[in-house]
């Protein structure tokens, strides 16, 4: 059984710990935290109440957001759509991926590795976005040094950037605020309380290249405008459900 912090990939490595055929995988800890904004924190609505939530299992995480390589991996083997590549492809971080576009990448990677990679839940992306950290972003500090961490609108030049050039979390993972927002499985709602389920409107988690500070933080979400949208801000990270 692989331990919390270890890394794994299914396909063999072309860049270091980088692949161009499939996600690098990191291993997250069992564990518990408080999900969403506090009363002291400049957040909205539908981050609130702030509530307790206990991740109860280890699972997996991809290191990076799913990029064009290892989407075109998918394309090759028929299991994804052409999509367009205004920024560039490689390790560019894979956007216009719709929900449903997503579902079907992890169903094809699920099928061809006989194992369960899925897209992240809410709870499990926020928890694997703070890395322990209470405050508004991943890391210990403010917004002021936020361009170390995250390609966002006040050093992104309105546009993607390669994955893994900033630093991670303290998980591993990279871009997890920034570059691109990035789809999870739940569906929206506007709080965490009563409000009702909303299913034609995915959530998207982490903010991107053309968002501000406040939108970048750990407790951000946004219910987007459907299923098949497509967005140049929009793409995903993997995970993977882990089993003894």
């Amino acid at each position: 059984m692989l331990k919390p912090g270890e890394t794994f990939s299914e396909c063999v490595k072309t860049d270091g710990d980088y692949s161009k055929y499939c996600p690098e995988m990191i291993v997250i800890p069992a564990g518990k935290f408080m999900m969403g904004s506090s009363s002291t924190e400049k957040g909205d609505r539908n981050e609130r109440p702030q509530h307790q939530v206990i991740i109860a299992r280890p699972f997996a995480v991809s290191k990076f957001e799913l990029t064009f390589d290892q989407w075109n991996a998918c394309i090759l083997y028929g299991g994804c759509a052409r999509v367009a590549t205004p920024f560039g492809g490689g390790k560019q971080p894979a956007i216009n991926i719709s929900w449903d576009d997503a579902k079907e990448y992890v169903k094809w990677f699920s099928w061809l590795t006989g194992q369960h990679y899925r897209l992240l839940s809410e709870a499990e992306w926020e928890y694997a976005a703070r890395a322990g950290s209470t405050g508004p972003y991943s890391f210990e500090g403010d917004a002021s040094v936020l361009g170390e961490y995250a390609w966002y609108f006040e050093n992104s030049s309105l546009k993607t950037h390669p994955v893994g050039e900033k630093k991670p979390n303290a998980f591993g993972l990279y871009d997890v605020h920034g570059n691109v927002s990035e789809w999870v499985e739940d569906c929206y709602r506007n709080s965490y309380a009563s409000s009702p389920w909303d299913c034609s409107r995915p959530v998207a988690r982490g903010g991107s290249w053309l968002h501000g500070p406040q939108d970048l933080r750990s407790a951000y979400r946004h219910g987007t405008p459907g299923k098949g949208v497509r967005v140049t801000y929009l793409g995903f990270r993997v995970g993977r459900t882990l089993t003894p």
